[in-house]
């Protein structure tokens, strides 16, 4: 009689990410949304110092490798990523912005494996400046097999650097928004510790501070809404500059300056207004903000536009008017007043759609994973 067999076990597909974002940068967190929800087993290098979000990924049982480089072209670093690659037997490398790019795919052509992806959730023109450095990228995007944009002007960047549209997939970011839903302690907690009265009105923004963040527009905005505090909440190199502005503008005792956090959610609940004067932007902090239940101001949020241009515009979202400076403190203004109108009430939490949930987010890249290795 023939010998019985157990059925063959199916291999669950290993996926090793790999990231080069400074500590805090949006990447890091979205990296943190998907790692959480892919149902194939993930490990991470790091390219840069971990910040809160990827350490936030090891306690959740995720394995980080931390191999820190300062240079886009390390052959060092492609080694010891090639090592990794072969040592894991992972089944995809995933490549997480521009330097991780550069490195994680000729990394993976070196160890073999066949099925890379990256993701670019920005493009900035430095990089690109450099021949050798945009001679690498392109021969290195040909050992991929798909690169994620997150959004349509990415997309768009990605075919002027000749990327063929077979190999583009759009996956917008994503929140989960049951990470900053309102809690009325975190708000007094926060306040508190800020030296900020709970009858007070609190204008927020939130991100990198940095020149095309355009929160010097904020400080000067904040000195026309009368016994309002700013809370700006991120760091960077513009920072001392804008403290000098608060400053001259006269405005010094009533902007906090609050630097990076682990996660937004406490500042948030301690606003009553977000405002994102950005121009060159995704808006996700903006998403963030109104699931928070704030009323928010923004110069560009796509996700937002796309529904008031179908004419299903987000209660209590307000876009600014281009090129108009009175725009801004105009707005903020009538904000603040029916914040008292509402005697500090809380808008419901709000959303752009399923399109932009951090569940969504991760199926779609899970089914990219399942379709490329399907392939011969």
């Amino acid at each position: 009689m023939a010998e019985l067999r157990a059925p063959p076990q199916h291999r669950t597909m290993r996926v090793l990410h790999i990231i080069g974002a400074a500590a805090g940068n949006g990447a890091e967190h979205q990296l943190r949304l998907l790692v959480r929800r892919l149902p194939q087993h993930s490990e991470v290098v790091t390219l840069s110092p971990a910040g809160p979000a990827t350490a936030a990924m090891r306690a959740a049982g995720t394995t980080v490798h931390e191999l820190v480089t300062s240079r886009d072209r390390d052959l060092g670093a492609v080694g010891r990523l090639r090592h990794l690659a072969r040592l894991g037997r992972f089944d995809v490398v995933h490549a997480h912005l521009f330097r991780a790019c550069l490195q994680g795919r000729l990394a993976a052509w070196l160890a073999g494996v066949r099925h890379v992806v990256a993701t670019q959730y920005h493009l900035d023109d430095a990089p690109w400046m450099a021949a050798g450095v945009r001679a690498l990228y392109r021969a290195g995007e040909r050992h991929g097999k798909v690169t994620i944009a997150v959004s349509a002007a990415i997309a768009d960047r990605l075919r002027m650097c000749h990327v063929p549209d077979e190999r583009i997939a759009v996956i917008p970011k994503a929140i989960d928004a049951t990470e900053f839903r309102y809690d009325p302690a975190l708000r007094a907690a926060a306040r508190a510790r800020l030296h900020i009265p709970p009858d007070v009105p609190v204008i927020g923004g939130v991100g990198r501070l940095e020149p095309r963040k355009r929160f010097d527009d904020l400080i000067r905005a904040v000195r026309e809404v009368p016994g309002a505090v700013l809370l700006l909440v991120g760091d960077g190199p513009s920072r001392a500059a804008l403290e000098r502005l608060a400053t001259i503008e006269g405005v010094a005792d009533r902007v906090r300056f609050v630097g990076s956090v682990g996660h937004p959610r406490e500042m948030l609940c301690a606003m009553d207004v977000f405002a994102s004067p950005a121009r060159e932007t995704f808006g996700l902090v903006v998403l963030e903000a109104i699931a928070a239940g704030l009323p928010a101001l923004y110069a560009t949020c796509p996700p937002l536009q796309e529904l008031a241009d179908a004419r299903a515009a987000v209660e209590g979202c307000r876009r600014l008017t281009p090129h108009d400076p009175e725009s801004l403190p105009r707005a903020l203004r009538a904000e603040v007043l029916c914040v008292g109108e509402r005697h500090g009430a809380r808008l419901p939490a709000r959303s752009a759609g399923g399109r932009y949930d951090a569940d969504r987010l991760a199926a779609s890249v899970g089914q990219l994973y399942e379709r490329i290795t399907a392939k011969r």
